[in-house]
């Protein structure tokens, strides 16, 4: 007998459902970026006090700073935009699930026949 409380609702369309890395490329970027900009505020205060008209050497020292933070960041924050992308992503497929559960149960209130059956299934499992 089939068990009708097995069928699934659509969660997400053709068009919106995102590549499997692509958000995580885009969070690491985005917090490449971020980690680097303040780097560069960083190094960009502590330059201008310390060149006192040394442009040459304020930019060299600036852009170490960029590259080192590049070499030093990327890693660390793509690692960390992978786990934060799988955690709203597993959040979002368990809402996603809440809400079909939350809808089933509606739907078997109005009516006692889908009630039966989830009655049924759920003595059939234990």
């Amino acid at each position: 007998m089939a068990r009708f409380a097995d069928f699934e609702f659509p969660t997400r369309t053709a068009h919106t459902a995102p590549v499997a890395g692509e958000a995580s490329k885009t969070l690491a970027g985005v917090l490449l970026s971020a980690v680097i900009a303040s780097l560069l505020v960083i190094a960009d205060q502590v330059i201008e006090n310390w060149a006192d008209g040394h442009l040459l050497l304020g930019w060299v020292a600036l852009w170490s700073v960029v590259f080192a933070g590049l070499a030093f960041c990327a890693r660390p924050l793509r690692r960390a935009s992978i786990a934060v992308a799988q955690s709203v992503d597993q959040r979002l497929k368990a809402a996603a699930q809440a809400r079909l559960e939350a809808r089933m149960w509606d739907f078997a209130r109005l009516d006692p026949r889908v009630m039966d059956e989830l009655r049924a299934a759920a003595k059939r499992d234990y």
